[in-house]
């Protein structure tokens, strides 16, 4: 079977934790791409990777490469998912994976028209555990879903200088660790949820520190979620059923969850590794190319990219750039 060639985009720290545990049958680490010639040779040497091009349109000009992971900043993914598309390249973007809804819907038609593969690199889609809870949600064991909590509470360094809290890179909760929250909250729910009751504080800079959200679907499916930049809490999802809860602890590239009933006997739930969180994406990716199939998590990506608009839209935080 054909190996694909992958080629990195953007080689700040998730490209290297990326690019350190990528083994996959059927992919090669082919090509990275930087704005430095010298940073991309470096970087290329360090994991041996064949191809290195100090500019992102040299390496989306290679004939060679099939597929690309764009892992720059997010306020620089629309622009790069549309070039690699129009390349013919298929794309796996970090996330968020745009700024905007209105950004995606523009990726998601240009993926449509040449038929590639467009995805959102959010862990939570492609751990084996999630495909195993989602079984169990659904398999009617557990009753109707109720109630979703979910926190992630991140002690960033209040330095209103770095990427977390700067406004011309997007900074802000919402986009680095909301996302997460939103995601496995809208992996369990039935539906997109047509209720959105917010409170935000912002930073000194203009971007969301922290704040609570509460989402409500039309099966009266309600999710819970706290996110603050500035407090430590754990990374905990909970999902209650009439008939059990599942509790996940840090939840993002989990691979493990208790079910605890009714009479609070507790069952141990495992599935996947952690350490290979990343391959899970690239493994997924291939296979999806190489059957010529799409990619169904786009759906949700596009339902919390929708939800966070609306967050934003009512905390008045808008981006200069979009």
């Amino acid at each position: 079977m054909k190996k694909l060639n992958w080629g990195i985009l953007g080689l700040g720290q998730i490209a290297n934790e990326f690019a350190e545990v990528f083994d996959v049958e059927n992919a090669v680490l082919y090509a990275a791409g930087s704005r430095n010639d010298e940073k991309a040779a470096e970087f290329a040497g360090k994991y041996g990777i064949e191809k290195s091009y100090g500019s992102y349109d040299a390496l989306l000009a290679d004939p060679a490469i099939d597929v690309v992971y764009i892992s720059t900043p997010h306020s620089h993914h629309a622009d790069l998912i549309i070039q690699s598309l129009e390349q013919g390249k298929h794309v796996l973007s970090e996330k968020a994976i745009t700024m905007n809804n209105d950004q995606l819907t523009q990726a998601m038609t240009l993926a449509k028209e040449k038929k590639l593969v467009l995805a959102e690199a959010m862990v939570i889609y492609h751990m084996p555990l999630y495909r195993k809870l989602k079984e169990i949600s659904q398999n009617g064991s557990l009753g109707k879903l109720k109630m979703i909590q979910v926190s992630f509470g991140s002690l960033k360094e209040e330095d209103p200088t770095n990427r977390f809290f700067n406004k011309d890179l997007a900074g802000g909760a919402l986009l680095d660790i909301g996302i997460y929250a939103l995601s496995f909250a809208r992996f369990f729910l039935t539906s997109q949820p047509h209720e959105v009751l917010t409170t935000m504080n912002f930073y000194e800079t203009g971007v969301d520190e922290q704040s609570g959200i509460l989402l409500k679907n039309d099966q009266n499916e309600i999710a819970s979620i706290s996110l603050t930049f500035r407090a430590k809490m754990p990374k905990l999802g909970i999902v209650a059923f009439e008939n059990g809860f599942i509790t996940v602890n840090d939840f993002p590239r989990a691979d493990k969850a208790t079910l605890t009933k009714p009479d609070g006997s507790v069952e141990t739930i495992e599935a996947g590794d952690t350490n290979q969180a990343m391959n899970y994406e690239i493994a997924d990716i291939t296979n999806m190319i190489l059957s010529d199939s799409s990619d169904a998590s786009l759906a949700l990506t596009h339902d919390v990219m929708e939800i966070m608009d609306t967050l934003r839209k009512d905390w008045g935080l808008h981006y200069d750039f979009e």
